[in-house]
């Protein structure tokens, strides 16, 4: 089968070994492929990954259980044993035991084929296109962000980094009425965001001052923690979303002397994300700049870490 894979060199394989589906898993055919920032990170040697990358897709389920097969879905990338102390105390995501599709221990989704946990498996209704539904993976990562920390309309919040990620916490919080702005510095995306009337500002106009109740960090980099202490009010929250390759000093003493809750942030649920695409609360279809065959995975890659485009995807098998 075709792949992209990643062992110390990013390679399209057009003749890779295609997956065979173990016991209570599904082969899916997939569709669309989306590519994010950890998949970057991943090709930086970010938790030692070698194999398909790729964790965002939409496919048809080709094999497995007689009840899913032929049926469009998307699935969640923590695939768990259900034995462990995490699984038994409803914390799987958190599984000792876990692989996770494409970043951890278990081929990805830029193939023809993966192989899926039935349990991980959601369908995806006839109201969501192949395209959004590439989406629903980083939205359900976004609405993490509000089943972690209580917002509503007298909360001020701030998105540091108005990158995919970023794009879609923002359109999740604003849904909250919440007191919002976007720090960022990519012209294209925080244009994106005034047009949503989401308030946005270049981190280079910014003028720091401590006094928002939540940030949210997405900007995939070590300096954005440092900005988020800068912003966050005494006894404020900080949740980090991002994720990236490498040690990354940074000076705790501002958020021990503030009292500051610093809050851990991955994955996250499946179903508001998908009704929230449903009812087309949240605008994902204006972020896609370009897809690409998977033949030109390479090219897709490098238009990926563009700062040009938003949102690239790889187009597999779109029959």
């Amino acid at each position: 089968m075709r792949a992209l894979t990643y062992t110390d060199t990013l390679r399209f394989d057009p003749e890779y070994v295609a997956p065979t589906a173990g016991q209570g898993e599904c082969l899916i055919r997939v569709k669309l492929a989306g590519i994010c920032a950890t998949d970057h990170h991943i090709t930086k040697g970010y938790m030692g990954f070698s194999g398909v990358l790729g964790h965002e897709m939409v496919g048809i389920v080709e094999s497995g259980s007689p009840s899913w097969t032929g049926k469009r879905v998307v699935c969640e990338i923590n695939c768990v044993c259900q034995g462990c102390d995490m699984c038994s105390a409803g914390l799987s995501t958190h599984c000792r035991k876990r692989t996770v599709l494409g970043i951890a221990g278990r081929n990805g989704c830029f193939a023809d084929l993966v192989a899926v946990p039935e349990r991980n498996l959601h369908e995806v209704p006839d109201s969501i296109s192949d395209e959004d539904a590439v989406f629903v993976e980083p939205l359900a990562a976004a609405y993490q962000v509000v089943q972690q920390v209580p917002i509503d309309a007298r909360t001020k919040a701030v998105v540091v980094g108005s990158g995919r990620l970023g794009l879609l916490v923002a359109q999740v919080l604003s849904a909250t009425g919440c007191k919002l702005e976007v720090v960022g510095r990519n012209a294209k995306t925080l244009l994106f965001c005034e047009k949503k009337g989401i308030q946005s500002v270049a981190v280079d106009d910014l003028i720091a001052r401590n006094d928002r109740d939540v940030v949210v960090d997405c900007t995939g980099s070590p300096g954005g923690l440092e900005l988020a202490a800068a912003l966050v009010r005494p006894r404020g929250t900080i949740v980090l979303k991002s994720t990236y390759a490498g040690a990354s000093p940074v000076d705790l003493a501002p958020l021990v002397v503030n009292e500051v809750n610093l809050l851990g942030s991955r994955c996250g649920p499946f179903p508001p994300a998908i009704q929230a695409l449903a009812r087309k609360a949240v605008d994902v279809s204006s972020m896609i700049s370009r897809t690409f065959p998977i033949e030109r995975g390479l090219e897709a890659m490098a238009a990926s870490a563009d700062s040009s485009y938003i949102k690239v995807l790889l187009k597999i098998n779109p029959a």
